[in-house]
């Protein structure tokens, strides 16, 4: 069974450890706040993280949908426990909401990155850019979708120009217009999706990802919710993480909308969405250009002829910032943790000399 979500040879060798220490292979299909739902070879089982790899986990050390775990199986109660976690071939992080804590993965082991946006007051196109980012870091390939094209007077023409738009932000990142309740699109949204390969649905609450595999599945299997038509954002509908398999052999993971995307250790993420920029500083005079009045410098050379547009200038240098802001504030935490630990120790250290005192005395 595992077969048809993903196994293969390579994760079966990296599974050769745990198959000696008496461990089960499993893929995590469903994660909800009380624990997962794993499917190994004999069927679905429910199963919770062992006390030592929650205590061993770093910050993206937890287990997520679509991790390969490795599971130990109590079968008169169709229960397990998670022991450990195969190597992630890619993850899709994000920073967590409203938290100082930090990153949450989103999705693990994902081929495919469906960034999903409906065409209405919602579409915004730093946004899509911001999410692109993210994508080309989590190591998956991002395909822009636009859902909801019926809620158009003249659809057709506001795609074209919406995915020109969107293409421009991306060269070679694929824009697919999609309307699930006309049923226009999904063949070919489903057909970036090999048998084998899985995908993850990221978009803002009420975009229309529910929608989406409700349509690709042809049944209600999602729970959706219309747009509020007083600021065109929709409700959220998703509560938990789910992977699902497709009629065509993929798998698809529906998650929570995201509002905000809070690019974490996004170098390669942002290089890749604006490799066209992070090419043009070799060309420029100085070594230390920082494009602002130099001679000679290649930037202002592309903004001053029309080959760099401006926005898109701004915005990169505003991810930037963000990037070195997120790092900055990531060191300050480091910091103060390690201050705590060491304040820790000494006051253990000083109690400890209190006791020895004590009992001489």
């Amino acid at each position: 069974m595992i077969e048809q979500y993903g196994w293969s040879d390579p994760l079966a060798a990296a599974f050769a450890p745990h198959a000696r220490a008496g461990h089960t292979p499993g893929r995590i299909v469903l994660q909800q706040r009380d624990g997962y739902l794993v499917v190994t070879g004999a069927g679905e089982v429910r199963a919770k993280a062992s006390g030592r790899l929650l205590h061993e986990a770093k910050e993206l050390g937890h287990p997520a949908v679509g991790d390969w775990v490795a599971l130990s199986q109590n079968p008169h109660e169709r229960t397990a426990t998670i022991h450990a976690i195969l190597p992630r071939r890619t993850a899709f992080v994000r920073r967590a909401a409203h938290s100082t804590r930090g990153l949450q993965i989103i999705a693990a082991n994902i081929d495919v990155a469906f960034i999903v946006t409906s065409m209405n007051a919602d579409l915004n196109p730093r946004r899509i850019q911001r999410y692109l980012a993210a994508a080309w870091q989590s190591g998956a390939r991002p395909v822009v979708v636009l859902t909801k094209s019926d809620l158009s007077d003249d659809p057709q023409a506001v795609a074209d120009e919406l995915a020109a738009q969107i293409a421009a932000l991306e060269t070679g990142c694929p824009v697919l217009l999609v309307s699930a309740r006309e049923g226009v699109g999904l063949e070919a949204l489903l057909s970036e999706v090999k048998p084998g390969e899985t995908c993850v649905l990221i978009g803002s609450s009420g975009v229309g990802k529910s929608t989406l595999v409700n349509a690709f599945l042809n049944e209600d299997r999602m729970a959706t919710q219309a747009i509020r038509e007083s600021d065109d954002q929709g409700r959220h509908t998703t509560s938990h993480r789910e992977l699902i398999r497709l009629p065509g052999g993929g798998m698809i993971v529906d998650t929570p909308g995201i509002r905000e995307v809070g690019l974490i250790d996004a170098d390669e993420g942002v290089s890749a969405a604006f490799d066209d920029i992070e090419n043009l500083p070799q060309n420029c005079k100085f070594s230390d250009c920082s494009h602002a009045n130099e001679p000679g410098c290649a930037v202002r050379a592309a903004l001053e002829g029309g080959t760099l547009d401006p926005d898109r200038w701004a915005h990169f240098q505003k991810l930037k910032l963000e990037l070195a802001a997120a790092d900055e504030k990531a060191d300050r935490l480091a910091k103060d943790v390690e201050r705590r630990r060491l304040a820790g120790l000494q006051k253990h250290y000083r109690a400890t000399k209190r006791n020895d005192r004590g009992s001489r005395d």
